[in-house]
């Protein structure tokens, strides 16, 4: 192929979404934000649930607005969250929409699903970190509900807009390995846990692995978007994390990596899972990422502490500019109030500001008082968890880490940046902000002939056409994590 190259990323984040047009030129890629679209879930019907259904209709919208600017795109990849998912009945008709994995639906099960199947085994099986909300304390739940007799199929997000796009059912390969029933050394379903919560082994359409063809769109589809009926949906790092790390523009293997969004995915990329008593008690988590490569990562909270708080405020009447809110942040003293950003007390939406300095005031701390101390505290509290979690993924895999890339939207906050620099002693570089849309792409033009080789090689096509922000430690705080932070 010569010229440009467009290919379609939808990318759809727990609070938003896109549809992105990745362009594949001489300089490597770029990439247009052809429609932007929110997200966030609701209550009904005695849950928090997404509204996917609303959802595909913005990606349709989106890919009509992306086909206007750009007639010739060669094919379509799709990445959400992972762990949630869709139920289908025998005629694939969606049941309900989507529970959302804030919900505390799990809560009543948790000690059920770990009588039959413990969570060492658990651990031993998938590698994965014990969180209230994976998937098979979600699917223990769900076979409580009226509607489980109708259920023919569980599909995982973006494979169920796959399907809506194709009309083909599968399950993308990075995505299953964070549902807690796929095992991590085999890289397969393990029959082992199915069985232990009785789940029938073919709930879950049939495995696809990154870069393979999942089909083309459909008549319906061609007719909606203004696509050619012979548009391919082509499977990618389907979690969004999975395709975030591709996009890493690292120079070498020796690097820490954190997707930075309403989560934190923190963590190293490595060839093999490491499970193990001490990763275990770590709570490390091994999920699967593109070309077999293994994402060792802890889930650390996100920015989605700040997105709560800015709506709480916004919901007192009080409009926030997080900008400005950063910049007074930037100009207090260190050493505040620093809390444990992974409490699970911090999962639910409601009053962020309240329970961030309940926090505070239950670990002897002082209480921030302002909006800039509270913000203040959740970027010293992230920055915390950042350094933290690199240096401990480092001694349990035994790498070296010599640099911590931060990609996502926390990218762009600089103070987080530079307090994750300094606290870890290492440099930090910054971008690029939309890697999930850029993985997703890099993906796909593999898979079409656009750019060939390993990951590293997409890397470096990558890097060509960025421009990062590197932020170095300062000598009097390098590596200065205190003793609380450890």
């Amino acid at each position: 192929m010569t010229g440009s190259t467009v290919f379609a990323a939808i990318d759809i984040g727990a609070s938003s979404g896109r549809v992105v047009a990745g362009i594949r030129d001489g300089q490597g890629f770029r990439t247009d934000i052809v429609h932007r679209f929110p997200n966030g879930v609701r209550q009904a019907d005695g849950h928090l649930r997404w509204n996917l259904t609303s959802l595909f209709a913005e990606v349709q919208k989106g890919l009509r607005a992306l086909t206007a600017r750009y007639p010739d795109v060669i094919s379509i990849g799709v990445d959400t969250w992972a762990v949630d998912y869709g139920l289908l009945d025998a005629a694939g008709r969606l049941i309900a929409e989507p529970v959302a994995y804030r919900d505390s639906r799990t809560d009543a099960v948790i000690a059920e699903v770990d009588a039959v199947l413990g969570r060492e085994r658990q651990y031993e099986i998938s590698g994965l970190q014990f969180l209230p909300f994976n998937t098979l304390y979600q699917l223990a739940a769900e076979r409580t509900a009226a509607h489980w007799t109708q259920v023919a199929h569980a599909v995982l997000l973006p494979d169920l807009i796959a399907y809506w796009l194709t009309g083909e059912l599968r399950t993308e390969a990075t995505n299953a390995s964070t549902t807690g029933l796929f095992d991590a050394r085999s890289r397969s379903w393990s029959a082992e846990a199915f069985d232990a919560l009785g789940l029938p082994p073919d709930l879950f359409p049939a495995l696809i692995r990154p870069g393979e063809t999942v089909g083309t769109i459909t008549d319906e589809i061609a007719v909606r978007t203004g696509l050619p009926a012979t548009t391919a949906v082509v499977a990618v790092g389907t979690h969004d994390t999975a395709s975030a790390v591709v996009a890493v523009p690292a120079l070498d293997r020796e690097f820490a990596y954190v997707s930075s969004g309403t989560w934190s995915l923190v963590g190293l990329e490595l060839d093999e899972p490491v499970i193990t008593t001490d990763t275990r008690a770590a709570n490390f988590t091994n999920e699967g990422g593109v070309d077999g490569r293994v994402r060792f990562l802890r889930n650390v909270g996100g920015l989605w502490l700040l997105q709560e708080s800015l709506r709480q405020w916004s919901s007192d009447g009080a409009e926030q500019d997080l900008s400005d809110l950063l910049a007074k942040a930037g100009e207090l003293p260190d050493g505040g109030p620093v809390i444990d950003i992974d409490d699970p007390s911090f999962i639910a939406p409601d009053d962020m500001p309240a329970r961030i300095q309940a926090a505070c005031r239950d670990s002897s701390q002082r209480v921030p008082q302002t909006r800039a101390e509270i913000v203040r505290c959740v970027v010293d509290s992230l920055a915390v968890g950042y350094a933290r979690t690199v240096a401990e993924g480092a001694r349990l895999a035994g790498r070296t880490v010599s640099a911590i890339h931060i990609v996502g939207g926390g990218c762009q906050n600089v103070l987080l940046c530079r307090l994750t620099a300094d606290l870890s002693g290492l440099p930090v570089l910054a971008g690029p902000v939309e890697a999930t849309a850029l993985g997703n792409v890099m993906v796909q033009a593999r898979a079409a002939g656009a750019i060939t080789g390993d990951l590293e090689a997409l890397r470096a096509v990558e890097r060509a056409g960025l421009t990062l922000r590197e932020y170095q430690p300062s000598s009097d705080r390098s590596g200065a994590l205190s003793s609380k932070a450890r």
